[in-house]
This record gives structure tokens, sequence and C-alpha cells, in this order.
């Protein structure tokens, strides 16, 4: 076991690695130009440093056989994914204003129609390929028919929260598997979103024009309502004696504890009811979802207190970036390229049949669920399905940098009835246990009408916008 010196230094040394990976990304064109993060540069310096690349290199009796890292700073970075993903997913509404559900609802239905496909969608074709080829014939676990939505959709944060998952149900590579299967999602996100962007360019199918200046984008507006809620926020907190970083740390804080007390809550009113069957399903749940509907909460209490400006959405966003750049490093430093190894073959052909899903409903399904400027708004969830949040806003960012399509709203909107379910909510951490409990035919069947009833609804909902911009409406 390690003390708390070691895990000071364990950071100590995961900033200094994360400070060499940004110089080296600044260096390095391919780096760039993909926008890989620094963060899992960062992560794959520390495993390359570590005993199972450095360390297999040299000598046995080196004294380098165990990497440069000793064991105990190892055991704090292996640790680290699980604990840090909470204060990810508890960021997430903190600070944010959240409008009425009709109204986001009118904004936004198209993009969840679509958003919620490419979910489902990916939890169906994991399980097709499980049930016939994964596990008769590579004897891969079931539970590897959920990899793709974890890695792709959820991505290297997702997918390091849900190790502990994996390891009590029997299936401890899935993690490493998830993780392999998040860095090729975020590359092949970026790639392939490039490409996509340029064929669209090309054929006509960008709407808005990338070269065009917005009328007054480029003047000053005459009232700035953030210099006000800044002035407000700084008058509130005058009279504290906190420093505001430390309170919004509070707030997390409050807000995780919301969320494990939802847990328990869950897991007490499982163990009453279903549960007493011997079906257990939210024991299985990791915190991080659950984070988030706390944060949600949270978010809604200090509104209606009248406090909401006491909530910084700047620093939440840096405390996230922190957690997540933590997160995503020193999961990348832990995996397992042994268990990348023997399962390669299964690796690659989920990695293949995850991005040629997300591409076919991309070109196919996008310009018949989004009514309005489709390639743009389907371009940011495709990169989002492939990646994370952030690659989704890059490629949205890519073929309308000024938001004259209003793709932007719609995405972020679209986060409110997707984030609590899948891409690491509810139903991502719960996935596996499903797998295990109603084997993997019965979970195919609820993901597959699922996917079948946001494609319905996408089409019905296509026609009345449709319908309804045709009339002036």
């Amino acid at each position: 076991m390690f003390e708390l010196v070691d895990a000071f230094f364990a950071f100590i040394v995961l900033g200094i690695l994360i400070a060499i990976a940004r110089f080296i990304r600044q260096h390095i064109g391919i780096l760039r130009s993909l926008f890989i993060p620094s963060s899992i540069v960062a992560g794959v310096l520390a495993l390359l440093c570590g005993p199972q690349v450095l360390g297999a290199i040299v000598p046995v009796e080196s004294p380098l056989a165990q990497g440069l890292f000793p064991e105990t700073m190892r055991q704090v970075w292996s640790q680290s994914p699980g604990i840090f993903i909470n204060v990810v997913f508890a960021t997430l509404f903190l600070g944010e204003a959240i409008p009425s559900p009709r109204e986001i609802w009118r904004k936004a239905s198209p993009q969840v129609a679509f958003g919620q496909t490419l979910a489902w969608g990916q939890y169906v074709v994991g399980l097709l390929l499980t049930l016939l080829i994964l596990t008769p014939l590579l004897g891969l676990d079931p539970i590897a028919g959920a990899l793709i939505e974890i890695a792709f959709e959820g991505g290297h944060g997702t997918a390091a929260g849900m190790a502990a998952t994996f390891d009590r149900l029997g299936f401890p590579e899935g993690a490493e598997l998830a993780l392999g299967l998040a860095t090729v999602g975020i590359v092949s996100g970026i790639v392939s979103g490039t490409i996509l962007s340029a064929w669209g360019r090309k054929k006509g199918h960008i709407a808005v024009s990338s070269t065009a200046q917005s009328s007054g984008s480029d003047g000053e507006t005459a009232h700035d309502p953030t210099s006000e809620i800044r002035a407000a926020r700084a008058r509130l907190m005058r009279d504290m004696l906190i420093d505001p970083l430390s309170l919004n740390l509070g707030f997390v804080a409050i807000a995780i504890a919301i969320g494990w007390l939802l847990l328990q809550g869950l897991i007490s009113l499982e163990a009453v009811t279903w549960g007493r069957g011997g079906t257990e399903i939210m024991t299985y749940v990791p915190l991080f979802p659950m984070a988030l509907v706390g944060g949600l909460i949270f978010q809604l209490i200090m509104v209606r207190l009248g406090r909401s400006l006491l909530v910084d959405p700047d620093l939440m966003k840096r405390i996230a970036g922190v957690a997540l750049d933590v997160t995503i490093a020193t999961a990348l430093a832990s995996i397992s390229l042994q268990v990348l190894g023997e399962n390669f073959l299964a690796f690659l052909i989920l990695s293949i049949a995850g991005i040629v899903w997300n591409i076919w409903a991309f070109l196919f399904l996008g310009p018949r669920l989004l009514p309005s400027y489709w390639f743009e708004r389907g371009i940011g969830d495709v990169g989002q399905s492939m990646g994370v949040t952030a690659t989704g806003i890059v490629l949205l960012r890519m073929v309308d940098p000024q938001n004259r399509s209003g793709a932007f709203e719609s995405f972020a909107y679209k986060q409110l009835f997707f984030e609590p379910i899948v891409g690491g909510g509810l139903f991502t951490a719960a996935a596996p246990a499903l797998i295990v409990e109603l084997g993997s035919v019965k979970v195919l069947i609820l993901t597959g009408a699922l996917l079948a009833f946001w494609i319905i609804f996408g089409l019905y909902n296509f026609r009345q916008i449709s319908r309804k911009s045709q009339k002036g409406f």
C-alpha cells in the first residue's frame, strides 16, 4: 500500500509528464493536427517509461527493470481514474443555466434523436458481434458487447471509471479493451471527421459558408451580461473570506455526496424489491453517473435559493479539466498491453465495427433525422460518439466556426437528454451488469427496440418540423 506522501509525489510526477507532453504536442505536427490532448500524450509517455515497455527492453538486472516509476507511484495512478471521474461528471451541470425542458426539447429534439440513435446502435452492433463472433469463436466475455458504447460514447474517463465494475463482474480485461477502444475512437473521430468535413464541403452539404463573416461579428456588443454576472458574483464573494476555487470545490464535493446518497438509496431499494430474487444491478453501478445527477440537483437547489451566482461555471470547467486530465493520463499509464495483445483480434473487430456504424449512421440517417443543417448538426454527434464531447465540438467548429447554423446550442442542449442515460450515464454504467443478469439476447432486444424507437421518432419529428417550416411557423 502507499502513503499520502506517495500520492503527493505521484501527482507531482504526473504534472511534470503533462508539461512535457504539452511541449511534445506543440512540436509534433501530427499531434496538433489530430487535436490529441496533452493528457493522452502524458499517459502514453508514462506507459512507455513503465515496466511494460522500458522495463521489458532493459536487462532484468538493470535498475530500470521496473521502469522509471516506483511501484507505489503506479498504485496511486491505477486507483486515480475511478476517483477523479466522479469530479468530472459532478461538474457537468454545475454553474450552467438550465432552461425549461420544453424549450430545450423544441430546439434539440432532432439532435436528441440522432445522438440516441448513434448510442443505441453501438450497443446493437457490439452485442451482435459478441453473439455471432467474439464469444463463440474467440471466447470473449459477453460483456464485450457493451464496450463500443462505453469506449466510443463514454471516452477514456468512462472506460477508466468502469474498471471496478468490470473486475466485480469477472471481466477485468474489459477495462483495458475499453481504454484501447477509446484511444482508437478519439483518433478515428478526428481523422474521419476531418475527411468527412472536406468531402461535405466539396459536395455542397455544408450549408453555411466557413469564410463569410456574420453581421456584427467583429464588433463589440453594447450590453455585456457576462460582465454584470461577474460583478455580481464578486460582490457575493467579497465578505465570505474564502477563495472562490475552494468554495466551488466544496460545491463539487456536495454534488458527489448527493450522488452517493442517491446511489446508496437505489442499492437499498433494489435489495428490498427486485434484488430479493438475486438480480443485482445497482450494486455494480459506479458512482460517477449518480454524481452527474447530484450536480444537476445541487444546481437546481442553488437556483431556487437565489445563490446560483456562487457556482462559477469558469471554475467548474477548470476543475473538470484538471480531473479529466488526471483521469485520462493515469488510465493510459496503467493500461495492460498484455491484455490488448491477447485480445487483439476482438479489439480490431470492435474498433472497425464502431467506426463503420458511426459513419454509416451519419451519412444515411443524418439527412433523414436532422431537418436543417444536417451536416453541421450531425458532425458534432459523430465526433462525440467516437471520442469525447470535445471532439464533437472541434468537428462542429471545423464546419461552422461562427455557429450560424445554431448547431452548437442544439448540441449543448442535447446533453441534458443524453448524458444522464448513455455516454457515461446510468445505462452505460448498468449495461455490463444487465448483460450478466439478463443475458446478451435480452439486452440486444432491449437496445434494438430503443434503437428502432429513436429512428422512428426521428423520422416522425423530421416530418413534423419540415411541415411547420413550410407553413412559415
